[in-house]
């Protein structure tokens, strides 16, 4: 059996807020490449819900974190699509992502 592993490690300051954050993959074979922000979510079983861990370094920007987390849920759209073949989920979440596409570009970032 084959394995793999994602692992990333996070650079705290002094009160505990993440300065680095960097991540690799064992398949890549590559350095760990640096990143502003992680959204990562996992599946209990047994509680029926979902665990998250959101993390972003305090030098990320709001206009980035917006596009990341529009991003973000533009990718669940096709995930959905890809994993239950739920049209209707997948095409509501996109028009969601596209007004907030709109919102975002129409935004001043002072």
């Amino acid at each position: 059996m084959k394995h793999s592993s994602i692992s990333f490690k996070i650079n705290l300051d002094d009160k505990n807020i993440p300065e680095q954050i960097t991540w690799e993959a064992s398949d890549t074979h590559n350095k760990p490449t640096s990143t502003k922000a992680l959204a990562c979510s996992v599946w209990d079983e047994d509680q029926q819900n979902t665990l998250k861990i959101d993390l972003w370094t305090k030098d990320m920007k709001i206009d980035e974190m917006e596009k990341f987390f529009v991003d973000t849920l533009g990718g669940l759209s096709q995930t959905i699509l890809n994993a239950t073949g739920d049209t209707y989920l997948s095409a509501e979440l996109n028009r969601l992502c596209e007004q907030f596409v709109t919102y975002i570009q129409n935004k001043d970032y002072k």
